[in-house]
């Protein structure tokens, strides 16, 4: 009898309030929202239009386009607002204005890469690949002449600069973030401050105590310059994936009495697997579209140069920049070709790096398929177990000792 008074109550309760208003997400954007958004941008172009063309002596597109943006706004707001209220209307306001800046941020970006395929994709052709600029010159034919020499060089110089850059840039980021002291808050201040420093410093910084005195021009200088450039972007990725560890892991390892140096190597490196090959092929795409320390160090050649320790060699920013200044077709045709596939290497670096840090790509690697968290966890075991072990292996036990819990037989464990 109580709980059909108290419904009979509710039920009179909401009929003399009246019909209540339908509750909206304001993260709910419906078919009509679209309609609603499109009839908006529309409607305000008219207004901007009519007023611009018909009723006023106002002109350029400039003002056309900011006009626009502005009457959308307003129309904007007050739509929603008759429609679904104030606080709605503020959202979808807010709404706006940020993905307004959003698609100012990427214009031009959308605009460099439209301006470098439509300048170079019609000019890109196999021979590109193949030929070099021996025997080009300024009455040369457009398809005449290719790049694989600043290919090759841009290759050697680049890996050369890796081989030397990285394992120091891993290094500096183990021992700010694992090991600390005294001078580490001094490190991390001169990697920030690397990290600031014109490109061409570097370049000049080679120049001075390298070609000037000890070799000329030559590949391993550009590394060495580009290195330089590669060791901040690294070394600061690096530290910033560290610290993503869990601390348990590394108390976990050193509770078993390992040191600190194998908790590094065998727990904390493999766990930031992904987010260390994430970095390093950022601090890679940085380096390798730079020209400015390849002015200073590389020189640049026409003919193909596989030495890197020898003689000037050439590089794809390079190319790039020296042939977009010069008068001939031919040559500013090569220097777009060219800044295409450098753009191409580029963008496929950092979808890597992308890709190589994403969560999925992660998940496959660790095993979830198997089950939530089973494969991971067993991972985790397994190098800790390592770890635990690596002590008594030292003490000299055998190299074919297993684990005591393979080792257990709990009718054995009965009979005794």
């Amino acid at each position: 009898m109580k709980k059909k008074r108290r419904a009979e109550d509710t039920k009179n309760s909401e009929q003399a309030s009246g019909p209540q208003r339908r509750i909206v997400k304001t993260r709910d954007f419906k078919p009509i929202d679209v309609g609603l958004l499109t009839v908006t941008v529309v409607a305000a172009y008219s207004i901007v239009w009519i007023v611009f063309n018909q009723l006023t002596l106002l002109s350029g597109e400039p003002g056309l386009v900011i006009c626009t943006v502005g009457v959308f706004l307003a129309l904007y707001w007050f739509v929603n607002l008759q429609i679904y209220g104030r606080h709605m209307a503020v959202d979808r306001l807010l709404g706006g204005l940020v993905t307004l800046g959003a698609l100012c941020m990427m214009l031009p970006l959308v605009l460099l890469v439209y301006y470098v395929f439509a300048k170079g994709l019609p000019l890109l052709s196999l021979n590109r690949f193949t030929e070099t600029q021996a025997g080009v010159g300024p009455l040369s034919p457009i398809s005449k002449g290719g790049f694989l020499h600043a290919i090759v060089g841009t290759l050697e110089q680049v890996a050369l600069a890796a081989v030397m850059g990285i394992p120091i840039a891993i290094l500096t980021a183990v021992f700010l973030n694992e090991i600390g002291g005294r001078i580490a808050s001094s490190v991390r201040t001169v990697v920030t401050a690397m990290s600031g420093t014109p490109a061409i410093l570097a370049g000049v910084f080679i120049y001075s105590i390298w070609v000037l005195t000890v070799h000329d021009y030559s590949g391993f200088a550009a590394s060495l310059a580009l290195a330089i450039l590669l060791l901040p972007t690294v070394t600061r990725g690096t530290e910033e994936v560290l610290r993503i560890v869990h601390n348990d892991l590394r108390e976990a390892s050193m509770a078993l009495g390992a040191p600190d140096w194998r908790t590094v190597w065998s727990v904390v490196l493999p766990t930031a697997r992904s987010g260390l090959v994430t970095s390093i092929l950022l601090g890679i795409a940085v380096s390798i579209g730079e020209t400015a320390p390849l002015i200073m160090t590389v020189f640049g050649a026409q003919v193909m140069n596989a030495n890197p320790f020898k003689n000037p060699q050439a590089a794809l920013p390079l190319v790039v920049f020296q042939q977009i200044k010069l008068p001939s077709q031919s040559a500013v045709a090569l220097g777009f070709t060219c800044s295409l596939v450098l753009f191409i290497i580029v963008f496929t670096l950092f979808v890597l790096a992308r890709v190589l840090g994403s969560n999925w790509l992660q998940k496959a690697f660790r095993g979830r398929t198997k089950g939530p968290g089973e494969s991971s966890n067993e991972a985790i075991v397994e190098d800790l177990m390592a770890v635990a072990l690596a002590p008594a292996m030292s003490m000299g036990l055998p190299s074919d000792y297993e684990k005591p819990r393979d080792e257990y037989d709990p009718d054995e464990d009965t009979r005794t």
